[in-house]
């Protein structure tokens, strides 16, 4: 299906954006450069507002409709950090920050973004507002939570909110998303033992941390296996076991981390509950004093159903109906867009970055091929929902 002729002529200046921010890369809440760039071009574009410093270093820009007088605030949502990786590509524009790049395509969806702020300041073709929303540390510094705590849904009056993020592997112009849970929540524990040490020829005489925290270790998967509804999705993983510093001495303390992985709150809940259990349980059982501490991190990502619904449709006006796939399965990856449709109703689509490197992998680059398809639906999310 053609995307729209006044999107295509933007994808220049869009490839442009994307290589500079590529060959550019900051992390987490320390994207003073990134976010200065894009304020400086959305003041370019002639947004009516343009906002810094909010959750620390993100931006907002606010584009008014021409047409009516409508009051609808629709949101729109791109993160703009890269991660500690070293660049394996021989791009002209490859990193010039050793050690960081754009290895999840966040440049992608910055310029994508951008190229959608500025056909909306340009045409102004919807009746209220759009509110583009330039966010830092997805990766792990919940940057749309500190948005959200600096007031971003409530000074700029967002109703809905949307997001995208590039799909390695899904062909250029498709896009795919699902009513509910898109992408899991990510908790991490870490929990303590403290046992007995002594002599390994005498355990007897010890009270052995790794015989009990490999226990643990066993009875943790039951979580997933005899507590888990069988068609639902968990994940509980021990990531690091640490204990012992000799092949004859039984370890005084041991020290285990971990992450669990959920797509509905209930069953977050069960986890986290299940874990303290066990490990206390064990501990008791075994004379060892324990702590566990819990850390929730990211939320699940879930769609609202009316939104998945306005989303697709906007999809099908950009890319066709054969490219919009409805019922894609969830991932038990994480996105930090979870806390703004905790606070708003919205929607995140996937959307094809073609046969690239997968995400966070050295030699991945997002596909310029998917710029006008991102920005065509941007725009189009914004002058449908808001038509006069």
């Amino acid at each position: 299906m053609p995307i729209n002729a006044a999107i295509q002529d933007l994808v220049p200046d869009a490839q442009a954006w994307r290589r500079h921010l590529h060959a550019n890369p900051e992390l987490l809440y320390d994207v003073q450069r990134t976010a200065a760039f894009v304020a400086e071009r959305l003041r370019e574009f002639g947004c009516d507002d343009v906002h810094t410093g909010i959750g620390r270093c993100g931006v907002v820009g606010v584009v008014r409709g021409r047409k009516g007088d409508g009051k609808r605030v629709i949101g729109l949502r791109a993160d703009m950090d890269a991660l500690p990786i070293e660049e394996t590509t021989n791009l002209p524009y490859r990193s010039i920050v050793p050690g960081k790049m754009h290895a999840c395509g966040h440049d992608g969806h910055t310029a994508m973004l951008l190229g959608a702020a500025r056909h909306l300041a340009g045409a102004r073709n919807f009746s209220g507002t759009a509110v583009v929303i330039f966010q830092p540390a997805e990766e792990g510094g919940a940057g749309a939570k500190a948005m959200i705590d600096d007031g971003l849904m409530e000074t700029f009056a967002i109703e809905e909110v949307y997001a995208m993020h590039n799909d390695p592997k899904r062909p250029i112009g498709v896009f795919a998303l699902r009513k509910g849970p898109m992408l899991a929540s990510a908790d991490f524990f870490t929990i303590r033992l403290e046992g007995k040490g002594g002599h390994a020829a005498y355990p007897h005489q010890c009270v052995d941390t790794i015989v009990a925290g490999a226990q643990i270790v066993a009875a943790l998967q039951t979580i997933v296996s005899r507590n888990v509804d069988p068609l639902d999705s968990c994940v509980v993983s021990i990531a690091r076991f640490s204990a012992g510093s000799a092949n004859n001495v039984l370890s005084q303390a041991a020290e285990m981390e971990g992450t669990t992985r959920t797509l509905l709150p209930a069953t977050r809940d069960l986890a986290e509950r299940r874990i303290r259990e066990i490990v206390l349980g064990i501990a008791a059982a075994s004379g060892i004093e324990t702590s566990v501490d819990y850390h929730r991190d990211y939320p699940p990502t879930i769609n609202h159903p009316a939104q998945a619904d306005f989303a697709a449709s906007v999809a099908r006006q950009v890319a066709g109906a054969d490219h919009v796939i409805t019922e894609v399965g969830p991932v038990m990856g994480t996105e930090d867009f979870s806390f703004m449709l905790e606070a708003r109703p919205g929607a995140f689509i996937w959307i094809g970055n073609g046969d690239s490197a997968g995400l966070h992998h050295p030699a991945y680059d997002f596909n310029d091929a998917a710029l006008p398809y991102g920005m065509a639906y941007f725009a189009g999310i914004v002058e449908t929902a808001l038509a006069a």
